[in-house]
Order: structure tokens, then sequence, then C-alpha cells
């Protein structure tokens, strides 16, 4: 079976409104299902209390309150969400930033999409990774390039 027959429900977490109405309109586009959070806090008080459970969470890194480097240490710390498949989604590419989220446990890195189109080859990108299967071992395979 398709790792995208599987993935029913995203969850993005971006203080931007923008950027959370980009990444709907690219959900939309692919007829899937995204919970949006503009904080970090919410989104984790969610993972507590499903449904919805995530099959992917996808995080900004520079957020005001909890930024995406606390909230990504706070799901790998617990042992019920340890496992759930994280993509940070930041604007920039910086060498150091990617090594730290790669340490940290991080899935994947990506960087934000200037275009719809780019979008969609993006999310189309992460539909088909098998996540119970995909661990990077380097920075290559965790840094995603269109």
């Amino acid at each position: 079976m398709l790792i995208e027959q599987q993935i029913a429900t995203f969850f993005y977490v971006d203080d931007d409104s923008d950027d959370l109405m980009f990444f709907q309109d690219a959900i939309d586009a692919l007829g899937k299902y995204v919970k949006l959070f503009d904080r970090g806090d919410d989104m984790i008080n969610l993972l507590r209390n499903p449904p919805p459970k995530p099959s992917v969470v996808f995080l900004d890194l520079n957020m005001p309150v909890k930024n995406g480097f606390e909230i990504l240490k706070e799901i790998r710390q617990s042992e019920k969400f340890k496992n759930i498949p994280i993509v940070i989604y930041s604007t920039a590419y910086n060498p150091d930033v990617v090594q730290k989220c790669f340490d940290l446990g991080a899935n994947l890195y990506i960087t934000k999409a200037t275009s719809l189109p780019g979008m969609i080859k993006m999310m189309k990108h992460v539909l088909s990774v098998e996540w119970d299967h995909f661990k990077p071992t380097s920075l290559r395979e965790f840094v995603y390039k269109p």
C-alpha cells in the first residue's frame, strides 16, 4: 500500500497567517487534511488529546513564545510521540540550523516553497515517503531539494 493512501492528517505550526493559508491551499489541491496552528503549545495540546492524530507534523522554526526547536525537542522527548514524522519547513537554509534539526531528530528539512506548484511538488514528495522506514543517515538524505 502506498504511503499516500495511509496519510490522513498533517499538522502545521507557523506564526505567519499567510504561510498557513498557502499551506492550506496546497493541501486542498491534493485533497488531504491539515490542522493548522499558529502556536506550538496548541499543537502539543491536540497531540495529547486526539483525535485527530497527525501522520506528519510540519514545523516552522522562527516563532515567538515557543520556537520550532523547542517543539521538536518536546515531541522527541515524549515516548508517546517520538515516532511521529517531523518535517522542518523553514524560510531559510542555514547549514548550522539544518544540522541542529537533524541532531534533534527531525525527519526531513524543507525550505519553504514560493509557488503553489512548488508547494504541491513538495507535498507529493512528503506523501511518497515511507515514514516507517525512512531514517536519514546524512544531511544529504535529510534535506529535500526540488
